[in-house]
Formats: structure tokens, sequence, C-alpha cells
């Protein structure tokens, strides 16, 4: 059955590219005609401003969560500077210059004050994971003579809604909504799709998560709390009454043994023994099997963590949860981890790289600006001078061999040194 299945289709597909071609231009469905069939609602955009407040709680006021939001942007900001790809060479430095001032004042603080790309990049990438976007808009000096801030907006206030047929970005204000189809705007999205445009939290999947979390950690506070470690209960046996005493007399003397015996136990210090007749007994209360109950739930905890830095698209070791991992797995996932923070850094680097060329652009000057990450590590400094040397090596015996022409190995080797 699935044999003939497989053939059918594969008899089918000749016919239908057949029919296809020769159909006529009116036959097939343009975008026009598609547009009612995939027409989106706002609903679809609109990812809740509940949803952002939530994210922002969790990041502030969970551990785990906020170890993971603060690790992402770090490894994703690292320290960075332009640089200048082509251009006349005259002016090249100027324009290098030009843009190490940029990057010194690009944007202003909560006080009016102007802070650099390395107090903007942090912020930017806290609110791409955070909240899933980053948005705002650049603004030029008065005399255009270049650029002069880029001034974030808070993306609770975004919405997306249709205009002119077409989905555009609003931000709502206090003196109405302003569209946001303009050449000043800008706005970075984290894994954007079809059905998330809004861009996708890096939080999203781990709210259920962390609530049995800190449940299991406030469960935990109220049973340690509750089960009364480190405390006796003294049991005392009262004495047996003698010949001729008088109800009075006993009822006195044993109050007198027991408040003596109770001097004594408060009495005791850290390193001292409670010393007395074999008729006071002395239990410990307490959880039954106390080392089983805390690996339990040492053992839960550890698997709720696990699962938000899961989550989150980190590996525990990276967050100092480490459980034996070897020296080699756990470089594998921090590679993995690289190339997920190198495919932010490109989406950054696009969004730094648009500013500076705008601000070239005023001023008069023919480059083409790029912003580099630094992403070496000097613990991995030997493995990587290896591993550059060997390329360099092939691409030596590749152009000594005659594969590849001069040209050719001189673009190759200016593609190892861009690394």
């Amino acid at each position: 059955m699935t044999a003939s299945s497989d053939n059918q289709t594969a008899d089918c597909r000749p016919a239908r590219c057949a029919s296809l071609s020769t159909a006529r231009p009116a036959e097939i469905g343009t975008l026009r005609k598609l547009a009612p069939v995939l027409r989106w609602t706002d609903t679809d955009f609109h990812h809740g401003r509940f949803r952002f407040l939530l994210y922002r709680f969790l990041a502030a006021h969970i551990p785990a969560v906020s170890a993971c939001v603060w690790t992402w942007v770090r490894l994703t900001a690292p320290p960075g500077r332009f640089d200048i790809v082509n251009g006349p060479p005259a002016t090249a430095e100027a324009a290098r210059e030009r843009l190490q001032r940029l990057s010194e004042r690009i944007a202003d603080n909560a006080f009016g004050h102007p802070i650099g790309l390395t107090t903007l990049l942090p912020d930017l990438l806290t609110g791409l994971f955070r909240d899933g976007l980053f948005a705002g808009f650049l603004t030029v000096r008065p005399d255009g003579a270049g650029v002069d801030r880029f001034v974030p907006i808070d993306p609770v206030r975004l919405t997306v809604r249709e205009h002119r047929g077409r989905h555009v970005f609003t931000l709502e204000t206090d003196h109405g909504d302003v569209g946001l189809d303009r050449p000043d705007f800008y706005v970075l999205t984290l894994g954007d799709s079809l059905t998330e445009p809004l861009g996708r939290s890096l939080l999203q999947s781990i709210p259920t998560v962390s609530y049995i979390e800190q449940q299991l950690v406030d469960d935990m506070r109220r049973s340690s709390h509750n089960s009364g470690f480190h405390r006796l209960h003294v049991r005392i046996t009262p004495p047996e009454r003698m010949a001729g005493e008088s109800d009075t007399a006993y009822t006195a003397r044993i109050n007198e043994y027991f408040d003596a015996t109770v001097r004594m136990i408060r009495s005791c210090e850290v390193d001292d023994n409670p010393v007395t007749w074999d008729n006071v007994r002395i239990d410990y209360i307490g959880p039954g099997k106390s080392r089983e109950v805390t690996n339990s739930w040492f053992m839960n905890h550890r698997a709720m963590i696990e699962e938000i830095c899961a989550g989150t698209n980190l590996s525990p070791y990276l967050l100092g949860y480490s459980y034996g991992a070897t020296t080699t797995w756990a470089g594998f996932k921090f590679d993995i981890v690289m190339r997920q923070v190198r495919s932010i850094q490109a989406q950054v680097a696009a969004f730094l790289e648009w500013i500076a060329a705008v601000d070239l652009a005023l001023a008069g000057f023919d480059h083409t600006p790029r912003w580099v990450f630094d992403n070496t590590f000097p613990w991995r400094a030997g493995e990587e001078a290896e591993v550059a040397t060997a390329r360099v090596d092939n691409l030596l015996k590749l152009h000594q061999a005659g594969l590849i022409d001069r040209t050719e190995a001189r673009r190759r080797a200016l593609g190892l040194l861009d690394r």
C-alpha cells in the first residue's frame, strides 16, 4: 500500500508541474487573491501586557530565572568595536574615530546623562531576552550633521494594528496612538515567526515550572520550620511515694525534682551532657530519616532547576549547577551556547551597523561600518590558535597543489582573519 502510494505521488508531480507551467497567469493565485485567506487580526499579534509584567516579575524575584537572563545577557554582550570595511582609505581613520565617539554617547540613562554601548547593550539584550523584543527611535542632531541619540521605548506600549492593508507597529501614548511605519524606528525581535511576529520571550515556557519550584521551596521552608530540628523531649517518671508521706509533701517533692531537672537541661551548654537518674528519658524530636528527606527534596528541587534552565536554553552547569560533567562534555555544551549567542549577536550587530551607517552618511563619509564582538576567551586561546594554524596550513597546501589560485587563497585568508 505504501509503495503504490509513493509511486502515485511521484507520477503526479510531473503532471502538476506541467499543469502549473501551462496555466494562464490569471489562474495562478496572486498575493492579492490570497490576502483574504491569509488575513490576520490584531489579536494574532498581541501578546498581552500581562505577559510582559509576568516575565519581568519572574526575572526580578526568582533566583534561577534571574541567573538565566543575566547569563544570557553577559554572554551575548562582550566588548566590541566599530570597524570600517571599505571606503576611501584617507578618511577611514576619521570615520572610525567618529564612530568611537558615537558609541560613547549613543543613549541617555534615566537621569538624562549620556551612556555608551557598554551600558546600552546589556539593557538592550535584557529586554530582548526577557520581553522578546527591543525597540526605539533614532534621533539626529538639529543641524542634521549626524546621529544624536537612540531612544528606547517600553515594549508594553507596543501593539500591531492594520494600516492600509498591512500590519504595522503602533505606540500607545497618552495623546493617542502613533504609527511606527517610519524610517527612524527600529525593532529587534527574538525568535519571531508568522505566529509570533512580536518575538518570543526567553521565559515564555517556564512560568508554570517556576511556580512549582517556588512552591517546593516554600514547602521545604515550612516543613523545616515545623519539624523542630535539634529539639529535645525530656520525660520524667515521678519517684515512688514514701511510706507515711502525705499528699502535700509528695507533691512538693516531685515538683522540686521536676524543677531541678528543668533547670539542669536549660543550663546545659552545647558541649555539656545531662546527668540524671534512670527515671529521666531524653528523646529527639524531628523528622525520621532526616537524610533521606533532605536528599529527596534536593533531587526534586534539582529537577525543577534543570527544567528552568532547559526552558531558557541554558545548560545547568553554566549557572553553577554542575553535577560531575566532564570537561569535554561541558566544552561541547558551551560551544552550542556560543553558536546561539552568535546568532543573537548578528541581529544586534545589524542594528548597530544601521545606526553607524546613518551617522556616517549624514556626516558625508562614504564608508561601510561593521560592528565586531570580541568573543575570545583566554582559557581557549591555545585551542583556537591550534585550529587557526591548521586552517592556514591547509590553505597553503591547497595553493601549492594548484587547487586554488592566489586570489582565492587571499580571499579565504582574509575570511579566517575576520573570525
